[in-house]
């Protein structure tokens, strides 16, 4: 058929079509941890409104993909496209320079806090009347009791619990090494279920009714809570633990790869907007706000919180030192088999 054909029998219609034609469309893809979907889909939907608003005919879609950061971060070294990382830890990033050199080396400057927009800690989800009677680090270790939290090789959820309870032990018993590593020992001897990432965990404790205590974030475990009400689950937060950092990141060779750098890193700047952080602390995280923290004194305990840095010398020292093959965590486990 013949345009003049197509256009006796469509009239303007084809002008309108193309119209739509020239329209564009942009889409992004959020690699993000396993215990984020709800948050992100809570965030995403008043962004891509925004942006359509100062972008006629350019309709923003965002895509979300979720499992254990460090399985994301590798997905993405192997070739998945995401345009923007907003994950759990620090390494789990900082890989995509140190071994794809997707980003620049100074990525954590280029947004506020270190790049994390928000951050947490752990707490204990234990069941209704707290039967166990749970309150703190030393609690966990008792023969009776028994831990689901992610596997601290594959989660970044798993690493923090691991390193807070080692922390908090370090702490108490005055830097003790021999005493932190008992401690630790029969702290993973109690774990009934590692699952690969938080999520997991999360369904293991809850459907599957594994486990005394329930270890996660306290974004997460207060979020179960609230989801779950007849079950009457109760939330404990250890006074003395670790600042869970939640860095992001656009992915530079991805979104220039996609052309969409610049709704990428609007995207990323979006999420330090007071909209943005009331709609966060909404999901049980913190944020560097303190008129909004004092808002909402009552969502969120007080905290002694150490960091990585300051406890481990960081975090290259701790992936090598107890996270790497044959270290701290394989020696430990390995103890509580004998």
């Amino acid at each position: 058929m013949t345009f003049s054909q197509v256009k006796k029998l469509t009239g303007g219609a084809v002008l309108c079509l193309v119209l739509v034609g020239s329209a564009q469309a942009t889409e992004l893809l959020n690699s993000s941890y396993d215990v984020a979907r709800e948050l992100f889909v809570a965030l995403n939907a008043p962004f891509e409104q925004q942006w359509d608003a100062a972008h006629p005919g350019d309709k923003l879609t965002i895509k979300q993909s979720h499992a254990g950061s460090s399985k994301q971060a590798l997905a993405i070294l192997q070739g998945l496209k995401a345009d923007v990382v907003t994950y759990n830890q620090v390494t789990d990033v900082q890989v995509l320079h140190d071994r794809g050199n997707l980003i620049p080396a100074d990525w954590q400057q280029r947004l506020p806090n270190n790049s994390s927009p928000f951050y947490s800690t752990m707490a204990f989800l234990v069941r209704k009347g707290n039967p166990k009677n749970i309150h703190s680090w030393s609690d966990l270790t008792r023969s009776d009791v028994k831990l689901v939290f992610p596997n601290p090789k594959t989660s970044g959820n798993g690493r923090y619990t691991y390193l807070a309870a080692w922390g908090a032990a370090d702490l108490a018993d005055g830097k003790d090494r021999a005493k932190t590593e008992q401690f630790m020992t029969q702290f993973l001897k109690n774990v009934e279920v590692f699952d690969t990432g938080g999520r997991g965990a999360t369904t293991t404790f809850a459907e599957r009714g594994l486990g005394d205590v329930l270890i996660s974030f306290e974004s997460e475990v207060n979020n179960i809570r609230n989801q779950y009400p007849k079950a009457g689950y109760e939330v404990i937060v250890p006074k003395t633990n670790i600042l869970a950092e939640f860095p992001v990141a656009w992915v530079d060779k991805n979104v220039q790869h996609n052309h969409t750098e610049q709704a990428a890193k609007a995207y990323l700047n979006y999420l330090w907007t007071p909209p943005a952080q009331k709609i966060i602390t909404q999901f049980y995280y913190r944020v560097n706000n303190p008129a909004l923290m004092a808002q909402q004194k009552d969502r969120f305990p007080q905290v002694s919180l150490f960091r990585v840095e300051e406890a481990f010398g960081g975090w290259a020292s701790v992936m090598k030192d107890h996270f790497a093959s044959g270290g701290e965590l394989d020696k430990l486990l390995a103890a509580g088999r004998k």
